[in-house]
């Protein structure tokens, strides 16, 4: 959840809120999250509010403008980050840590379209924003270090390289929802696999688009 459950929780302005606006509040921003998951930053406030049937003037009240909403978003957006980066470093392998990471990133990334725009975003963030995204950061370089030290990594392979490769599967996954949604990890896994080998060969995961599909794939891809 995104927020405390109890009755009462403290509003914007610091007073109590009732259970009904509390309520509200957290349908907001649970359709914010899905819309901007499956739409990207694109998405208006009044689709928001629509989607989640509250008045618009509901949506506004909360949150004057878009950006105040995506800020509210951001720390869940970093969190789901960070446990994804605190799981694989608990691994003792730094090459299934890694890989563990890599797999993990890349399929928010896949199924999330706004979290790339909201991770920029949080350079520009609150104090608490800057925090939790250098916290994620540390996390990351010290696994790409680790891989390195064990020698498991492409040489000159750098924590930074990290969003390309979320972006270009991201792109893959944008691209294909609408001809087969599961492409994508065949792609992530070649990337991976560049990036921090397998301990052993093994076979390409999936199969690859027909002529039809790639055909309508890059026939969208041009409109």
């Amino acid at each position: 959840m995104l927020h405390d459950k109890s009755q009462w929780d403290a509003d914007q302005d610091g007073r109590p809120e009732r259970a009904d606006a509390a309520r509200n509040r957290e349908r907001i921003l649970e359709t914010a999250k899905r819309l901007f998951a499956e739409q990207g930053i694109g998405v208006t406030l009044n689709d928001i509010a629509k989607a989640a049937g509250v008045g618009v003037g509901t949506v506004y009240r909360k949150y004057p403008d878009k950006a105040a909403l995506i800020e509210a978003l951001v720390a869940a957006k970093f969190a789901a980050l960070t446990d994804i980066a605190d799981r694989a470093l608990a691994e003792t392998d730094p090459r299934t840590a890694l890989r563990t990471y890599l797999r993990g990133a890349i399929a928010l990334r896949a199924r999330d379209r706004a979290i790339a725009d909201v991770i920029v975003r949080a350079a520009k963030g609150t104090p608490a924003v800057v925090r939790e995204r250098t916290r994620l950061d540390a996390v990351v370089t010290a696994l790409v270090q680790r891989a390195s030290d064990a020698g498991v990594i492409r040489p000159g392979f750098d924590a930074r390289d990290l969003p390309m490769l979320t972006l270009m599967v991201g792109a893959v996954a944008d691209r294909a929802r609408g001809c087969d949604a599961a492409i994508w990890p065949r792609y992530a896994e070649l990337i991976i696999d560049a990036v921090c080998p397998p301990a052993d060969a093994r076979a390409m995961v999936g199969e690859p688009l027909d002529m039809a599909e790639m055909e309508r794939l890059l026939a969208d891809a041009k409109a």
